[in-house]
Parts: structure tokens; sequence; C-alpha cells
């Protein structure tokens, strides 16, 4: 399991703490084909900071869009970002995002292996 921990960056303590609780009763196939699975969904914190930063000068919600919050990222879009607020707030509070998102990535990753 050490060896797939290595392939994903920038790993938080309690995404760490899940991926073990998840994977200890997995077989090593099983295990593969979780971090294949949950590597592809993952997202970065720095993507989401980087597109939060975008979303000052480009296109407002990106980083919602990303993280699969489609009606927040609409509405991000067309009021600018909740007039900047909502884009600054994300912006303080994306590792928080990154995280919420990665960790129900994670179980759902591991339930359609069928653990």
């Amino acid at each position: 399991m050490t060896n797939y921990l290595l392939s994903l960056p920038d790993l938080q303590p309690e995404e760490m703490a899940g991926i073990k609780e998840l994977t200890a009763n997995m077989t090593d196939s099983q295990q593969q084909q979780f971090f294949m699975i949950y590597s592809g969904k993952r997202k970065r914190p720095q993507e989401i900071l980087i597109m939060t930063c975008l979303g000052f000068v480009v296109v407002a919600g990106i980083q919602r869009f990303m993280l699969g919050q489609i009606g927040m990222g609409i509405l991000y879009l067309f009021t600018g970002g909740l007039c900047l607020i909502g884009t600054i707030y994300d912006l303080v509070n994306y590792k928080k995002m990154t995280n919420e998102y990665n960790l129900e990535q994670m179980y759902e990753s591991a339930r359609m292996i069928g653990r």
C-alpha cells in the first residue's frame, strides 16, 4: 500500500486515515484498482487554488465546477463570484473544499470496487 500512497501527492491527514481504513481488508488487486480509480478522481489543492485565482480575472466559479458543484458554479458565474465575496471565501477555504471533495471521491471509489 505504501507504494500506492506515494503516487498521491499532497495527501491530507484525514485523507490518509480514510485510505488506510478503507484499504485495510482489501486484497492487493482491489487496492490497486481502488488507487487507480481514486487517483483519477482526486483533485490537488493547488489546482483548486489556481482555478479560484482565475475566478478573479477569467471565469468566476470555475473551481466550483471542478469540484462537482454545478449549481454553485452557475451561481458564481452569473453573479461574478457573488460580487467576489464568494470567490474570496473560496480562496481562503480552498484546502477545506478540496479535502471534502477528495474524501467524497475516496468513499465513492471504494464503493465502485465493491467494498
